[in-house]
């Protein structure tokens, strides 16, 4: 029995995201399919957690038990041969039997990309979020200081969860610009749900003058959600790496 890690990219605007759901095809539906053609063997493919409806990956992970004796090096190129183009398999490592895509994770690091221009490129439609009024990029990066750091996230939990906890611990933010995209990268211990999407959707209110600064540290110290105001679109999100 082999243990195998998976590295999987996708444009997720044609999914219900990674998660099996019965109202439309999901990533992991697509890559198990495509495992259990190669191998032929039924698997329990285990993701590092769920991506929504629209959002990325280009850091996805995922591990699932095997038989097969296929060399790992060649695993990502059969896998893809029955998968679709907007999926990919780049990598495929062995890991020690015990080891789970989901719960041996330490962090994730997220990507949101906002197109800040009148008129959309369409080169980034269905890839990055339009925001068509100007933002003052400053005033974004010192409110997002106040994120860093270990906090209860509660006032930017999306609806319709249930977590033993909401205090998580924000590792890093950065903040950047080229020409008119603007990439905001945050990493952490883990992310509650659609919780990158609020705080981009707050940043946002900062940077064109809709909050003042210290709203971020606002919703964390009240802890209330109608504070946060809504959640930015799925299309500009991207999980881009898993922390072991």
């Amino acid at each position: 029995m082999r243990n195998i890690l998976l590295t999987i990219e996708y444009d997720g605007k044609n999914y219900v995201g990674w998660q099996m759901q019965n109202n439309g095809i999901s990533v992991e539906e697509e890559v198990k399919t495509a495992i259990e053609k190669l191998t032929k063997e039924k698997i329990k493919l285990y993701g590092s957690g769920r991506t929504d409806s629209g959002v990325h990956a280009l850091g996805q992970t995922a591990s699932f038990y095997t038989n097969s004796n296929i060399n790992v090096d060649k695993l990502p190129y059969g896998i893809n041969s029955f998968l679709p183009e907007d999926i990919r398999v780049i990598k495929a490592e062995e890991k020690e039997i015990d080891f789970h895509a989901r719960y041996s994770a330490k962090g994730k690091e997220y990507i949101y990309l906002i197109y800040n221009r009148s008129i959309m490129n369409p080169i980034y439609d269905g890839r990055a979020s339009h925001v068509f009024y100007k933002l003052d990029l400053d005033k974004i990066k010192r409110a997002s200081r106040d994120l860093i750091g270990i906090h209860d996230f509660a006032g930017f939990m999306g609806s319709g969860s249930s977590v033993k906890s909401t205090v998580r611990e924000i590792y890093d933010i950065d903040i950047s610009k080229d020409n008119d995209l603007i990439k905001i990268k945050i990493s952490g211990s883990g992310f509650l749900y659609n919780m990158v999407r609020i705080i981009v959707a707050s940043l946002i209110d900062i940077g064109r003058g809709r909050f003042d600064e210290t709203r971020i540290k606002e919703i964390l110290e009240t802890k209330q959600r109608s504070m946060a105001n809504v959640t930015a679109p799925a299309v500009g999100l991207y999980l881009n790496k898993v922390f072991y």
